[in-house]
């Protein structure tokens, strides 16, 4: 085992249904990304897990002449997944209903969730990253911009393309085309003071792609659904504003776009989306408690009441998120392991879970883990976290006799990551021997 760090071992035969072997697996760690387990495990477990995320577009008032006299809501579901394509979608549904002329205003209800845009522990330093983004029930392109520059003549700028098109943000283009002195290639803002003017800069000798989040991501939403609103509708007051839409006699649904479970988990689990994982951990809150508006409080409760449902106590642990960026998440192996015990033997869990997981040597995380001529190859299906000092991995294993493992790997204080994930792939390759 590295030395200077700690790790905790959890290994149960699924077969036998009895543990096979522990380490210190009762010891609390940081789960990092192998929080987004207990996170997916407690969401499929609701009666409505399967249900669709869905973004709606609701019209209030009469329509008459062509006109809607009246306003416009777009009423955020807390999709993830919504991109581009998808707020084009709404826009082409909502121009077939029979009016293009709005004289009221156009809304956005992000009244699903509260307005905490980061998640509890996070470290405020990720904010550069396209990977922490700002949370609300109305995002788009999963809150970030796509910069790609392209070399030109040699002294000159490069040509810049970005996804999506918008007017909600500003490009500044300070490249120079194979030019040394022009420095390295970077895109920046300022962070701050929130501000939205993204900086192109530096040397450019070849096709470059960056990603860079903005704020805020309700705004970013709505401005640019306004945007191309505004190319099909004649818009009275053609402004937008955030106002909790209140359903009644005189409400239309005029659009709606959906997103399956099974999408949201897979970028979730395979690429460690955490946005993803905050998604489904703000709709967990919702089916769990019934309660149109909630906090993380709610999703919180809905995991520890599972955990009390398993015969633990939940006292024994913390939980503060849905994706495990917190600094302040603390499980053991142990609490892993028993959340994959009860995933496997359930129906409405474990085949939306067990395919949605990185495959050792094959996809996502674990793609260049295990790979090929590995006794573990394609026989692991888990889930990694990562970030400095942690590295976890958990989920299932096929031994070479057809058993199946849940197990647990949570490695604490490692500088070297390497070395924690090396200690990890040998475990599993001497499982996998079995």
């Amino acid at each position: 085992m590295p030395q200077g760090g700690m790790v905790g071992v959890s290994v149960f035969d699924l077969n036998d249904n009895q543990p096979l072997y522990a380490y210190q697996a009762d010891r609390l760690c940081r789960p990092a990304s192998t929080q987004k387990l207990i996170t997916a495990i407690t969401a499929l477990n609701q009666p409505r897990g399967q249900e669709p995320f869905r973004t709606e577009v609701w019209a209030t008032g009469e329509i008459a002449n062509d006109t809607l006299r009246g306003d416009l809501y777009v009423v955020g579901g807390m999709d993830p997944e919504l991109m581009e394509t998808a707020l084009d979608t709404l826009v082409d549904l909502t121009s077939a209903f029979p009016f293009h002329v709005i004289t009221g205003q156009v809304y956005g209800d992000v009244s699903m969730r509260d307005s905490m845009y980061w998640g509890r522990g996070w470290m405020w330093d990720d904010n550069p990253e396209s990977f922490q983004p700002y949370l609300s029930p109305l995002m788009l392109n999963k809150g970030f911009v796509k910069v790609t520059a392209i070399p030109t003549t040699p002294g000159e700028p490069a040509r810049l393309e970005v996804k999506p098109a918008s007017s909600y943000f500003n490009i500044i283009n300070e490249t120079k085309t194979k030019t040394s002195s022009a420095g390295d290639f970077d895109v920046m803002r300022d962070w701050m003071n929130n501000e939205n003017e993204i900086i192109v800069s530096g040397n450019i000798t070849s096709r470059r792609v960056e990603e860079i989040n903005v704020y805020s991501s309700q705004d970013y939403f709505m401005h640019t659904f306004l945007d191309r609103l505004g190319t099909r509708f004649t818009l009275m007051q053609p402004w937008y504003s955030f106002d909790e839409l209140q359903n009644d006699s005189t409400c239309q649904l005029v659009a709606e776009y959906e997103t399956s479970v099974q999408k949201v988990l897979k970028h979730m689990m395979k690429d460690s989306n955490n946005l993803n994982a905050e998604a489904l951990f703000t709709r967990l809150g919702v089916q769990a408690s019934g309660k149109r508006h909630v906090s993380a409080d709610e999703g919180v409760e809905a995991i520890r009441a599972l955990v009390k449902a398993m015969g633990l106590k939940p006292d024994d642990y913390r939980f503060a998120d849905g994706c495990g960026l917190s600094m302040y998440d603390y499980v053991s192996p142990d609490l892993l392991v028993a959340f994959l015990r009860y995933a496997y033997n359930r129906d409405n869990i474990f085949p939306h879970l067990f395919r949605s997981l990185p495959v050792s040597g094959v996809d996502g995380t674990l793609k260049n883990r295990m790979r090929k001529g590995n006794p573990a190859y394609q026989r692991v299906h888990a889930k990694t976290g990562s970030y400095t000092g942690i590295n976890c991995l958990a989920g299932y294993l096929e031994t070479n006799s057809k058993r199946y493992l849940a197990f647990a790997i949570m490695c604490q204080n490692q500088i070297k990551a390497s070395e924690a994930r090396a200690l990890q792939d040998a475990i599993c390759e001497l499982l996998a021997k079995e």
